[in-house]
């Protein structure tokens, strides 16, 4: 089924060109939205690409009426290729039921890939060089090593309730425990 997708950055705005576009290229079903392509909330694109089925056709006047920014048509156009889901922009000629088109496919996939590496590899760097300077990540100790050993002299003296215990040092039962098990 050929299903169209038509947006518009404002309700100032028409979308009777895109819409005559998407019907003239035998679109069954057209989603309408008039939200900014900024907004990462867009419950119309949502709602169509949640219904998109394996072997249907998306149908969008241009690329940049899909996504936000690169990043974000490239998470799109990935999560149609994985559910089956072919992608038609009549402006930038772009028919992944073609086989150049199924190669732009391929490309837009490549590219994705490749920024998660970059970004994973930027990231791993960042934490690396931290370390180096002895930074280390993670949550701050809820408790100094002084409080950790009148932690550990109160939960030795059986008399002393475990509630008792974690009010006096703020910490949650679990805490309590994680710690009598470092001990």
């Amino acid at each position: 089924m050929k299903i169209g997708y038509a947006r518009v950055s404002t309700y100032e705005q028409n979308l009777d060109l895109q819409i005559d576009d998407l019907k003239k290229n035998g679109c069954e079903k057209i989603y309408e939205e008039k939200v900014s392509g900024s907004k990462a909330d867009r419950p119309i694109l949502q709602d169509m690409l949640k219904n998109l089925r394996n072997g249907d056709i998306l149908v969008v006047w241009k690329l940049d009426r899909l996504g936000r920014s690169l990043k974000d048509l490239l998470e799109i156009v990935s999560g149609l290729q994985n559910r089956g889901v072919e992608l038609v922009s009549l402006k930038e000629s772009i028919d992944t039921t073609s086989s150049t088109g199924k190669l732009i496919f391929s490309i837009f996939g490549a590219l994705a890939e490749y920024e998660k590496d970059i970004i994973r590899e930027r990231t791993m760097a960042g934490l690396n060089s931290a370390r180096a300077r002895g930074i280390v990540g993670g949550r701050k100790k809820r408790l100094s090593d002084k409080d950790v050993e009148m932690l550990r002299t109160l939960a030795n003296d059986k008399m002393t309730p475990i509630s008792v215990i974690c009010n006096r040092f703020g910490i949650s039962r679990k805490t309590y425990y994680n710690y009598l098990k470092k001990l």
